[in-house]
């Protein structure tokens, strides 16, 4: 099972490559919220063994992630500014049914979609770039974002039914999609 979603649009790669400080800020902010995102379904469910040891690989990977944008930050002489809200990530979490099962099943599946989004744009944006090593740079996040979505899909499919995971999997895309079609173009990931 894969997880295809809408194309961005080109005037998305556009402005964050005319705005790429401003980018690489909400980039920064997405890779470190990604690994706390990853410990916080460790605290959630210690019991899930599989959950565990893949969270804390993530968590680890994440956060190698953000020490990466920080130090491209840091050579372009630009400081971490205060975390502002990602209204993608509040939109699709208003979406994010109540109950123990379908709690868990929905983190799981947003997840996965919001990890999707990542690997669409960031390969967008690595076809855009002109610098050669920030292309390699986010074409090689792309690549991990893929590993991610997929993770959690297969997570997913490891303690719900395949053909509930697949029905919810696609009202998560087309979920999705409306909060994408609602969202401004700017420079940030999401």
């Amino acid at each position: 099972m894969t997880l295809t979603l809408a194309s961005s649009p080109a005037a998305w790669a556009e402005c964050v490559c005319n705005n790429f400080d401003e980018f690489l800020a909400d980039h920064a902010a997405n890779e470190r919220k990604a690994s706390s995102m990853a410990m916080s379904l460790v605290a959630h469910y210690p019991d899930r063994e599989r959950l565990v040891s893949e969270m804390v690989d993530l968590a680890l990977e994440e956060l190698n992630h953000f020490k990466q944008v920080v130090k491209l930050m840091q050579s372009r002489n630009l400081v971490m500014p205060p975390d502002q809200k990602d209204t993608y990530v509040n939109d699709l979490r208003a979406h994010v049914r109540q109950g123990s099962d379908d709690y868990f099943l929905d983190r799981l599946l947003s997840a996965a979609v919001i990890e999707a989004r990542g690997e669409e744009r960031f390969r967008l944006l690595a076809e855009t770039l002109v610098d050669e090593k920030l292309a390699a740079f986010y074409s090689a996040l792309a690549n991990s974002e893929a590993g991610h979505h997929q993770l959690f899909l297969d997570l997913a499919k490891e303690y719900f039914p395949i053909h509930e995971v697949e029905q919810r999997t696609a009202e998560w895309i087309a979920v999705e999609q409306t909060v994408m079609e609602d969202l401004p173009i700017h420079s940030r990931l999401h």
